[in-house]
């Protein structure tokens, strides 16, 4: 069973979700926040697989809370928003948030988001969050050095790009001819000499590090 915590100070928003969710036969809904103190405090004490926290609340906000929760709980956060003015969403999906969802967002992709996370994949398709990187990233200075990526191999730098570039490991595994699983390999090997948490931000790093460019991805 997939446990949820979800976080909105609309509680026409928090409750609609958490029907749609709990109508789903693997997936239960722990706990209800109206900000994102009250949100990190709930994943604290019930340990969900997946916090789903709106980006604007009241008292701590929504990337506040990103941050708390990503650095020292297991959980998968999934921000809410509006693509085209919460900008420093990329702000929570460096801190570890893996992806998000318009506030708007279909039944079946609600469901199907909060099951990717968990299984270990990044809401990437389709491409929104790469767009939202490739965006942030034209208009901020590069963080992390090229040299970064010295210690990944050739394929795993192959890999990276494709990553990038929103492919999925099927997609992947036939740009490079191998098979998924030897992608899956790859893309472990990545974010673990990278150290990073998940497959957002190797895109992230992709983008910083200038491996991958608005103009060439």
């Amino acid at each position: 069973m997939i446990r949820v915590v979800l976080a909105d100070d609309q509680e026409l928003v928090r409750s609609g979700f958490a029907m749609i969710l709990d109508a789903q036969p693997d997936i239960e809904v722990v706990g209800e926040a109206a900000d994102g103190a009250e949100a990190v405090e709930l994943v604290r004490a019930l340990t969900p697989d997946v916090a789903l926290l709106d980006v604007r609340m009241p008292r701590v906000d929504g990337l506040a809370a990103a941050r708390t929760i990503c650095a020292s709980t297991p959980a998968k956060v999934v921000m809410l928003t509006t693509f085209d003015s919460d900008d420093y969403v990329y702000d929570a999906l460096y801190a570890g948030a893996s992806g998000f969802l318009l506030k708007d967002v279909r039944r079946d992709d609600l469901v199907h988001a909060v099951r990717v996370v968990v299984a270990g994949e990044s809401l990437l398709a389709p491409s929104v969050t790469r767009r939202l990187i490739a965006d942030l990233t034209r208009s901020r200075p590069r963080s992390t050095p090229a040299a970064a990526l010295d210690v990944l191999t050739s394929r795993e730098r192959e890999t990276l790009v494709l990553l990038a570039r929103g492919l999925s490991n099927a997609e992947i595994a036939t740009a490079l001819t191998v098979s998924e699983h030897t992608v899956k390999t790859h893309v472990s090997n990545t974010l673990t000499k990278l150290n990073l948490r998940d497959r957002v931000q190797a895109v992230i790093a992709a983008y910083e590090t200038g491996l991958v460019t608005p103009t060439n991805q």
